[in-house]
């Protein structure tokens, strides 16, 4: 009888050390380490050229970015678990925890500034438009007048360009960015308006190659950073990581890579906290 006791106390010790070694196993690593554990990072999930889920996997330059940054964090890209971050999502994520960073065209504003740290910037992207490769009608914001201009329901982008530029733009609204091209690729609208990283990001998908190109206009600064939580001690280490990712080549290459073939005439990498208003 002792000898089957002993024997099932054993038991129950070492099925609580399995448990335990489990649970641990899966815990977020928020000190930047890697250890074998995750990091969970937010990404939009429908943006070609920027953050895209497909069925090969994740893809874009917020994407090569936040998995270079991971991996000098410690994390293999294995160990990466990628949230969708929505824009109205984004700071709430962050102050939940739910989330470790979030590299998401994520543009720094003294507003978010109040809620989120933010390291960077790591992508100074302006406001745009994009029109068809052969409509050389829009050389400047001016010759929006009276033309059909298209941007996603709920976005400021068309509204600021008919408030301070184009006042007799006719504004299209749409549900998607991807029903904007649509449209500007049968003629119904004349120009579609967002981030101009985003713009090439959809321009530079294989079906539209050479049918669309950017206005280069510079209407505003978007300045990209990558969101953390608050007082988080990652903010340092990410800034690191995003300087060694210049140095070393990598920015450069991810530029190319995923908006080269839209023509996109990116702006040098910006200097770590160089904000531009």
């Amino acid at each position: 009888m002792k000898l089957r006791k002993v024997t099932a106390a054993s038991a129950v010790l070492l099925a609580l050390s399995v448990t335990a070694t489990a649970c641990g196993g899966d815990k977020k690593d928020e000190g930047g380490s890697g250890d074998g554990k995750k990091i969970a990072i937010g990404i939009k999930f429908d943006q070609p050229g920027l953050g895209q889920k497909t069925p090969q996997g994740y893809a874009g330059f917020d994407v090569d970015v936040a998995t270079y940054v991971a991996k000098k964090l410690g994390y293999s890209a294995d160990q990466i678990e990628w949230k969708e971050s929505k824009s109205a999502d984004r700071e709430t994520m962050l102050q939940r925890g739910d989330v470790d960073f979030i590299a998401a065209t994520y543009s720094i504003t003294p507003e978010r500034q109040q809620k989120v740290d933010f390291a960077g910037p790591y992508l100074l992207a302006h406001q745009d438009v994009l029109v068809r490769a052969d409509d050389n009608s829009i050389k400047s914001p001016a010759d929006l007048n009276k033309k059909k201009l298209c941007s996603v329901t709920g976005s400021t982008s068309a509204q600021n360009v008919k408030d301070k530029l184009a006042r007799e733009a006719q504004l299209q609204q749409y549900p998607a960015y991807s029903a904007c091209l649509t449209g500007l690729q049968s003629k119904a609208i004349d120009a579609l308006t967002t981030d101009d990283s985003i713009l090439a990001g959809y321009a530079a998908q294989a079906q539209f190659k050479g049918k669309f190109k950017l206005g280069g206009f510079k209407m505003t600064n978007e300045n990209y950073g990558i969101g953390v939580k608050k007082g988080s001690d990652l903010k340092a280490k990410i800034n690191k990581a995003l300087e060694e990712m210049v140095s070393d080549g990598s920015w450069k290459t991810a530029v190319e890579k995923n908006f080269g073939p839209a023509g996109y005439k990116n702006e040098p990498a910006p200097k770590i906290g160089d904000i531009k208003s």
